[in-house]
């Protein structure tokens, strides 16, 4: 199934893809990053996240000609604490103007509301899980996706605190397991750069590098990924 996945005319699974990251302060830098595949608009990072601010930077992103995936983070898993009522207003404006949206799984609610209108539009939708105090065990995580399967993710993203090595190892058992279902791990933290390319490497769909700003702990610059991945990578 991920081979044959596409999020906006960029076909998943051929080889890992890179997703440049950022809010308000990263537009110009998102339009301009070349070296990345798709871009992630973050809401919760603008200083200003009103709905006519949000959606003229997502224009701004789409006239850039990549694909557009929005996120407007919840505070519990690492977003800008805002009103739920902005957040879904957040959503509901960027539907029609990206290629996929990124919802928390545990955001139940917002995911099954978004789910049929995503699905309607051609519209993938990625369902997420951040834990920013560990890596659950292997069965935990297999239980997110299931999870996000069951709310009707098109990809379950599973985001981790790596701390140790074997920490990465058991991130690294559940990309081996599920390459084939259409899923994205990534560590943060100490290993977290080591993980933007090992899991990658092992069937992770996508990977999330920095512009500016870093949008979570232990990320790379896209820079920094697409030499990585053009010297250990090549297509």
């Amino acid at each position: 199934m991920s081979a044959a996945l596409q999020i906006g005319g960029v076909t998943l699974g051929e080889r890992p893809r890179v997703v440049a990251a950022g809010g308000d302060a990263e537009v110009d830098a998102l339009a301009g990053a070349h070296a990345a595949d798709l871009v992630e608009l973050r809401g919760d990072l603008f200083d200003d996240p009103s709905v006519p601010r949000v959606t003229a930077a997502l224009e701004r992103l789409a006239a850039a000609g990549r694909p557009v995936l929005f996120t407007a983070r919840a505070a519990i898993e690492g977003g800008r604490a805002m009103p739920e009522d902005r957040r879904v207003a957040l959503y509901d404006a960027a539907l029609p103007l990206v290629q996929a949206l990124d919802v928390e799984i545990t955001s139940h609610a917002l995911a099954a509301r978004l789910a049929p209108r995503a699905r309607a539009r051609g519209c993938r939708l990625v369902l997420s899980a951040h834990d920013f105090s560990r890596t659950p065990p292997v069965d935990e995580l297999d239980a997110l996706v299931e999870r996000g399967r069951t709310l009707g993710a098109d990809l379950v993203k599973l985001a981790t605190t790596t701390e140790t090595l074997a920490d990465v190892q058991t991130l690294l058992a559940v990309t081996l397991a599920r390459r084939t279902t259409g899923l994205v791990t990534l560590g943060m933290g100490p290993y977290g750069p080591l993980t933007r390319i090992v899991l990658p490497a092992a069937g992770s769909l996508l990977t999330y590098g920095s512009v500016g700003r870093p949008t979570a702990p232990g990320q790379l610059s896209v820079a920094e990924i697409r030499r990585l991945f053009d010297s250990l990578l090549p297509a």
